[in-house]
């Protein structure tokens, strides 16, 4: 099966913090995602190409973990993209905030809270065609 072209590798890298004041790209996400021309997800390509949608977190000093991008219920004001890790399990997943109305394009910042409620803000390192 041949992907849209529309499906993109996106890398996150965090952000500056107090915590890493110069930012890290030792700490981030690349996941897989359908983007429309304005930089948004696109919910109807998602649904088409979920089981293409693939998320990998890598933060420096744990093991990487490898989930889905998924699309939580809620109707076009509450419904909400999440990075899950494990389907039997609701405690795992990763909220992005407001991922639904943000541009993924190089140089924006989005933010995701982690499973244990921290909240982190990162920078969209690169748009890519997924292969």
């Amino acid at each position: 099966m041949t992907l849209p072209h529309s499906l993109k590798r996106i890398r996150l890298s965090l952000a500056r913090s107090k915590d890493f004041p110069e930012g890290s790209s030792r700490h981030g996400y690349e996941f897989v995602a359908p983007i429309d021309a304005r930089g948004h997800i696109d919910a109807a390509l998602w649904r088409q190409y979920r089981d293409n949608c693939r998320v990998r977190r890598f933060w420096n000093g744990e093991p990487e973990q490898h989930g889905r991008l998924v699309h939580k219920p809620g109707g076009a004001e509450h419904a909400r993209w999440v990075f899950d890790y494990d389907e039997s399990r609701a405690d795992d997943d990763e909220a992005g905030y407001r991922f639904g109305i943000h541009a993924f394009v190089p140089g924006e910042y989005v933010s995701i809270t982690e499973d244990d409620g921290d909240v982190h803000t990162f920078r969209v390192v690169s748009v890519e065609t997924a292969a």
